[in-house]
């Protein structure tokens, strides 16, 4: 048997680049056959587009993310069709035995309502069961998958006993401004204005997703949290 392996973090690299703030404003002043160049007039101009919701110069950044997340974390994620997703096959490739495991401090108690809860941190004894319980299960659907596929069973039918605590991998495509419409449902920040409910582990990997797309376009990103984090 494979030697399970169990962690709580959500892995995010940047792969890929394409384009900055200056591609913002140089599709933007291509309209008017103006030019970029001047660095204040630039930032106005990038604050002036998102202020005023006009996206589509947002379009010309584009940003690609390795992200390696359980897979109930990746449904969420893949619910935003608006970039590309190439995700590791359970049917081509023998899937790794790395599970999801809660930490200590992650909040257990939803309180409210939906559309209008908060969540609050579990007792010692909910954390502790809820540990064992993501262990239990998580050992005894790999031995099962592993056990189908010692008998010669298809890969795509041997994963249905996988659960969604399953790392799963992706690479994701995407252009900065349906960056920031995700990041706007996806994370909550203190220039956070419109009320938002985020899982709590889509939250953790958005925010690293975030820190690493400002460094691709710093200004596009700081007018996006000064006109309220709403994509433009």
């Amino acid at each position: 048997m494979s030697t399970i392996r169990f962690r709580s973090d959500m892995g995010v690299e940047l792969i890929d680049a394409m384009g900055g703030d200056h591609s913002i404003v140089s599709a933007a002043r291509v309209s008017s056959g103006s030019a970029a160049g001047d660095p204040a007039k630039d930032r106005g101009l990038i604050n002036f587009l998102a202020r005023d919701r006009h996206g589509s110069p947002f379009e010309a950044v584009v940003v690609q993310f390795k992200i390696e997340v359980p897979v109930f974390v990746a449904r969420e994620w893949f619910r935003h069709r608006v970039g590309s997703f190439n995700e590791v096959s359970g049917r081509y490739t023998i899937l790794e035995p790395v599970f999801y495991e809660p930490t200590e401090d992650r909040p257990l108690k939803q309180v409210g309502k939906p559309g209008a809860y908060t969540f609050e941190p579990g007792t010692v004894t909910q954390g502790r069961q809820t540990r064992i319980a993501h262990r239990q299960v998580a050992e005894t659907a790999w031995t099962a998958y592993e056990d189908q596929l010692a008998l010669g069973i298809a890969r795509e039918v041997a994963r249905n006993v996988l659960p969604l605590s399953l790392y799963t991998s992706f690479y994701w495509t995407v252009n900065a401004r349906s960056l920031m419409n995700f990041l706007s449902l996806r994370r909550v920040t203190e220039a956070t204005t419109v009320p938002t409910f985020p899982l709590y582990e889509i939250d953790q990997a958005a925010g690293q997703i975030e820190e690493l797309a400002r460094t691709v376009a710093l200004e596009a990103f700081a007018a996006f949290d000064k006109h309220g984090r709403v994509a433009p």
